[in-house]
């Protein structure tokens, strides 16, 4: 049995990323509903097979992120979707937390949730053939935010589901996300990201978290979207890379950034710059949700006509990202 070490290098290395297919089941029915699909959970279940049956996938794709719905499916042929990624080399994770809601006294801010119950969960999951898992941490920028509050908060519980998946043996996926809604800066969101992580790596430090065994998902350090002065690809990568400098360890293995609402191929564009720049301590690759499904979806549009094209959409995303080096 691989260790949490060899797990976390596997979806990491060989410049492939890990595919965020995991959105709940709120969030995918509006997606199918913006291009004309009915939301059921058929529909779900047949976009989720489409972009996970797609040839040559293991090329470009280390793991797929799935959510518990789809963990529990089946692809059209009886085989579940962990054991259909197995038999394409593609290892399966799940989405844990159950989703982020107002933090007490802090009603313009959130705290994640799922750690209740999270331990019996993990070992249902094992069980199902998970590899790793995710859980997913936001903070916002704004007048006075992220607060202190907020940012020990989501720390802390980061570092709870860290420690119990490692426990359970399968690789956490640390994700705290500063998002970039919003008009601030190119260095407002630098400063912010590092006073995050910094949060995050003490919290980690204190629970004992084997970094050799974990994945980072950060955000990268972009200007907010409403920012009248949005920065170059060179810029964003030498800010990004300046603050994991600063406060990621080199015991890391790898850094898988999330897209964060940017365009396919400014996400990909930002990653170029990235990895650019060397020697670093870690692998930089890719976790991308809709920067990299996006295409697939809406050349789909529920009609098996499009399945073809749409996976070669998929296909052709996940190879400009891997191949960005």
């Amino acid at each position: 049995m691989p260790t949490l070490h060899e797990i976390a290098r596997t979806m990491v290395s060989d410049r492939r990323g890990i595919l965020a297919a995991d959105e709940s089941v709120g969030t995918m029915s509006k997606r199918l509903e913006g291009v004309g699909v009915e939301p059921t959970e058929e529909n779900r279940r047949r976009y989720r097979e489409l972009l996970l049956t797609t040839a040559g996938l293991s090329d470009s794709i280390s793991g797929a992120i799935l959510s518990d719905e789809t963990f529990r499916q089946e692809l059209s042929d009886g085989t579940t979707f962990p054991a259909a990624l197995a038999e394409r080399g593609v290892l399966a994770g799940i989405k844990v937390d159950t989703g982020a809601t107002p933090l007490a006294g802090a009603p313009d801010e959130k705290i994640t949730e799922g750690l209740d119950g999270l331990r019996g969960r993990l070992e249902e999951y094992v069980d199902l053939g998970a590899s790793f898992t995710k859980w997913r941490a936001v903070f916002s920028i704004g007048d006075g935010l992220p607060s202190a509050r907020a940012i020990h908060a989501n720390a802390h519980a980061l570092a709870r589901y860290a420690g119990l998946c490692q426990e359970a043996g399968l690789v956490p996926i640390v994700e705290p996300e500063v998002v970039m809604d919003g008009d601030h800066s190119l260095e407002a969101c630098r400063r912010v990201t590092t006073t995050v992580l910094r949060a995050v790596f003490t919290e980690l430090g204190l629970m004992e978290v084997r970094l050799d065994g974990i994945v980072l998902k950060p955000n990268m350090v972009v200007a907010g979207g409403g920012c009248a002065q949005q920065p170059a690809a060179s810029e964003v990568a030498q800010s990004t890379v300046d603050t994991l400098r600063e406060t990621v360890p080199p015991g890391v293995p790898g850094i898988a950034f999330l897209s964060g609402g940017q365009s396919p191929e400014e996400a990909t564009a930002n990653l170029a710059a990235m990895q650019e720049i060397t020697p670093l301590p870690w692998e930089l690759t890719y976790s991308f949700g809709r920067a990299l499904v996006g295409p697939a979806l809406e050349t789909w549009q529920g009609s098996d006509d499009g399945w073809a094209a749409a996976q070669k959409a998929l296909s052709e995303r996940a190879v400009a990202n891997a191949s960005v080096r």
